[in-house]
């Protein structure tokens, strides 16, 4: 008994030799967002996004002694945290997936996060879950949890600094009725009144209803010269917006992260004239290096596209320092690869990144996004604005 049990930890102790000195063929990653549910316009660029920094380290054959990258997609519904906590689980005990890119909603992230990723030891790295309560959970998360979007309480403070510049002082605020869009109301409402502006109501709206006609009723009695909607582009937002236009309500907006997409100008067009906007995004230079790198492949423009590029590739990259594919081995160089010191890294350099950590040296990841990791493990952020003008969406600067 005593030489099977020998030789039984021996086979084991070879096994994870050969995983710790990067042997394995295959690192599986699991994109989980929601494919179906408010955001879904979104999604499909920002997978594409974190699935094309997969195929440009698997064609480097650099990664691990040539690994394999592979993505494993799991719809997050972005709403019900049932139902994405059962699609991490699938990913994570049937998939047997090295590393989580997503959630994207802030909801199901920290679902996500408490029920599978934690208990399992995966690493977690979302490119879009912006709740300010996600900072945190760094405290207890052993140390998985990461996210290459800003939090909302620096999105409070550029909303507020967007109205403010444009001598708007009294605002009305609907929030989608869940953890990002409460987390975002709360967060812009302290920062506008400390800059001696008025919120004159913050009011909560449930997604999924076909008449938000009581909603805009009892934003319209507050008043206020614009209305900010923190809700979503595909569902109870634009369904606001449509109310507060067709009853004349309110006839310019300002939109934050949620609401901004391809599909906000199809749905309003010119309607949406004088509103305002703004989400994370890259600065002109980095938006430029990322486009030239997706060359028409998808709209790399879109929200949280190039974060989703960013958060795929911190985990290649952490890999690679580390030198494993097990999460609790590569967990602690997440945020050694995304800071300085070290070679710093854009779009298209997965190849160089991944030699020059072979090769024993350091590197800085700035990526698509200008990425800087802060204490909590997320990213510290820009914002591109947007002022509406002839139904298109116009850069007006970056923040």
């Amino acid at each position: 008994m005593k030489k099977k049990l020998l030789a039984t930890t021996a086979a084991a102790l070879m096994a994870t030799t050969a995983l710790a000195d990067g042997h394995a063929n295959e690192v599986k990653l699991g994109v989980i967002l929601g494919f179906t549910g408010p955001i879904e316009s979104l999604t499909p660029q920002m997978a594409d996004g974190a699935e094309m920094a997969m195929k440009e380290v698997t064609d480097s054959g650099l990664l691990l002694d040539a690994a394999t990258v592979t993505p494993v997609r799991a719809d997050s519904t972005c709403t019900d945290s049932a139902a994405a906590t059962a699609a991490a689980e699938r990913l994570v005990t049937s998939d047997r997936v090295d590393g989580i890119i997503g959630a994207d909603c802030s909801g199901v992230t920290g679902a996500i996060l408490q029920n599978v990723a934690v208990p399992n030891g995966v690493v977690m790295i979302s490119p879009s879950a912006t709740s300010p309560g996600l900072s945190h959970a760094n405290n207890e998360d052993n140390g998985l949890f990461f996210r290459t979007s800003p939090s909302d309480a620096r999105q409070g403070v550029v909303i507020t600094e967007i109205l403010m510049d444009q001598g708007i002082k009294e605002v009305a605020v609907t929030y989608t009725n869940n953890d990002y869009g409460k987390g975002l109301a709360d967060s812009f409402q302290t920062s506008f009144e400390a800059a001696g502006g008025t919120v004159t109501i913050n009011a909560a709206h449930e997604d999924g209803k076909a008449d938000y006609s009581a909603e805009v009723g009892a934003l319209a009695s507050a008043g206020g010269e614009r209305l900010v909607v923190a809700g979503y582009v595909d569902q109870g937002g634009s369904g606001v917006v449509r109310a507060a236009l067709d009853s004349g309500a309110f006839d310019t907006f300002h939109f934050p992260d949620g609401m901004i997409s391809a599909q906000l100008l199809e749905n309003f067009g010119s309607e949406i004239d004088g509103s305002s906007g703004a989400h994370p995004s890259p600065s002109e230079e980095l938006a430029e290096a990322f486009g030239a790198l997706v060359d028409g492949a998808f709209d790399h423009t879109s929200p949280f596209t190039p974060e989703s590029y960013d958060a795929a590739a911190l985990i290649m990259l952490a890999m690679q320092a580390a030198n494993s594919k097990d999460s609790n081995d590569y967990k602690t160089k997440v945020m050694d690869v995304a800071n300085a010191p070290g070679e710093p890294i854009g779009v298209g350099e997965l190849a160089k990144a991944l030699q020059i950590i072979k090769d024993g040296g350091d590197v800085d990841y700035v990526g698509a996004t200008g990425v800087e990791l802060l204490g909590p493990g997320e990213a510290a952020g820009n914002y591109r604005e947007i002022n509406f003008e002839g139904g298109e969406d116009k850069t007006a600067r970056f923040r």
